[in-house]
């Protein structure tokens, strides 16, 4: 039987480097925690993504599987996430802040920052075998009244964090998604050359 692992690896059509190759959303995780260590390299690499002239307009929440903040970021998350995301080592709530701090105006650009850092996030955790699942399905007014967020800051994703287990553990349609391979537009679809 193939492994998940292969067939998510990123038939890509020109080279790009392995570790975006190996990074994707998996659902199955082990029930094995991640070390604080670990956990830290993994948000520590979102610090250093381009950063608004160094606002680091982002925060994240982090919340450790059999705590209590754990369980409540699973009620707020979407039913389609809850049966698998409930098995993650670590939930992430990733939020924006919509202002900057040296001047109170406006950041236009605020959820592609933290896109950004997540991104670096995700590579992150791929490096040390932690697969990582963003998922815009929850609650947002939930999430904000849960984290006491004021109206300048927006929840954006939550992040499944684990290390990998069997696809077979998950039930449909999640088993099926686990075992389809991954595909993406051509780049014509997407890119024009001027």
């Amino acid at each position: 039987m193939t492994s998940s692992v292969e067939i998510k690896f990123a038939p890509t059509q020109t080279p790009v480097l392995e570790l975006i190759r190996r990074r994707w959303s998996a659902r199955s995780f082990l029930d094995k925690s991640i070390a604080e260590n670990d956990l830290n390299t993994i948000l520590e690499a979102a610090s250093w993504a381009p950063s608004a002239n160094n606002e680091q307009p982002w925060l994240y929440f982090a919340a450790h599987k059999g705590t209590p903040a754990f369980d409540i970021v699973v009620e707020i998350l979407a039913g389609g996430n809850q049966p698998w995301a409930k098995n993650a080592a670590v939930l992430v709530v990733t939020v924006a802040k919509l202002t900057f701090e040296a001047n109170q105006n406006n950041n236009p650009t605020a959820l592609h920052d933290v896109g950004l850092a997540n991104a670096t996030l995700l590579l992150q955790a791929t490096a040390l075998g932690i697969f990582a699942h963003p998922m815009g399905g929850f609650d947002a007014e939930k999430m904000s009244a849960f984290l006491h967020l004021p109206a300048t800051q927006k929840p954006v994703v939550v992040i499944a964090m684990g290390y990998l287990d069997e696809a077979e553990k998950l039930v449909e349609p999640f088993k099926t998604r686990e075992l389809t391979p991954r595909v993406r537009k051509p780049l014509a679809s997407f890119v024009t050359k001027l």
